[in-house]
Formats: structure tokens, C-alpha cells, sequence
């Protein structure tokens, strides 16, 4: 396997990736409210400031957007220690080179293009 992104590049991606894991702990942290995700959950369900329906549509919504969020973190978390690898950048699938152009956009990303549209098919 040979190297297609420059030093340069991999920097870039790595700022990129850091700064994405920097925003989602700030976010998850917000809404959890420095709590655990169980306190977070028991808080919201003892809040009398709205209706029973109201609480439970607004922990639910609260709750799953914590959980893209969490697993958005992971995803990234795992691409930067892939960057330190020799196999970042190249397609989970079909081992082609990944485009710079789409590392920039999504550099957690683990498939090429073609193997991405067949694997979402």
C-alpha cells in the first residue's frame, strides 16, 4: 500500500477531526448538563415545567440527538487513530485510495464513493 496523502493533508484531516471531536464533546456535554446520561434522562422526566407528552417527545428527541452525537464521537475518535495508521485513507471495502476531496468533507469516512453508494443501495 502506498502513501496518497501528503504530510500536509494528513495534517489538515487531523486539525479537521480534532476540532469536530472538541465541538460534539462541548455539545454532548450541553445537553447532558455535566450529568450522566441517566441523570440527564431522570432529570427531564421529573421537570414539571411542561405536560407528560410534551417531557417524553422532548427526552425522546433529546436523547436520540445525544446518541448521533455520541456516535458521530466515536466514529471520529476511531479516524484519528486510523491516521496514524498506514491503512487511513484507503476504502474499508475495496482497499482503493479515498479522494482527498472526500476525506476533507468527511474524514471519518471508511469507504470510497462507489463502495458507499452500493453499500446505502
Amino acid at each position: 500500500m502506498t502513501q496518497h496523502l501528503t504530510h500536509g493533508q494528513k495534517a489538515q484531516l487531523e486539525a479537521a477531526l480534532t476540532l469536530r471531536q472538541h465541538e460534539l464533546d462541548r455539545r454532548i456535554a450541553a445537553h447532558q448538563g455535566a450529568s450522566t446520561r441517566a441523570e440527564h434522562a431522570h432529570d427531564m422526566l421529573i421537570s414539571d415545567a411542561d405536560d407528560a407528552a410534551r417531557r417524553d417527545a422532548d427526552r425522546g428527541f433529546d436523547m436520540a440527538l445525544t446518541d448521533r452525537e455520541v456516535d458521530e464521537l466515536g466514529r471520529v475518535s476511531r479516524a484519528l487513530g486510523r491516521l496514524k495508521e498506514s491503512a487511513y485513507g484507503y476504502c474499508l471495502d475495496c482497499g482503493s485510495e479515498i479522494a482527498f476531496d472526500r476525506l476533507r468533507l468527511e474524514p471519518q469516512t471508511l469507504r470510497c464513493v462507489a463502495c458507499e453508494a452500493r453499500l446505502e443501495r
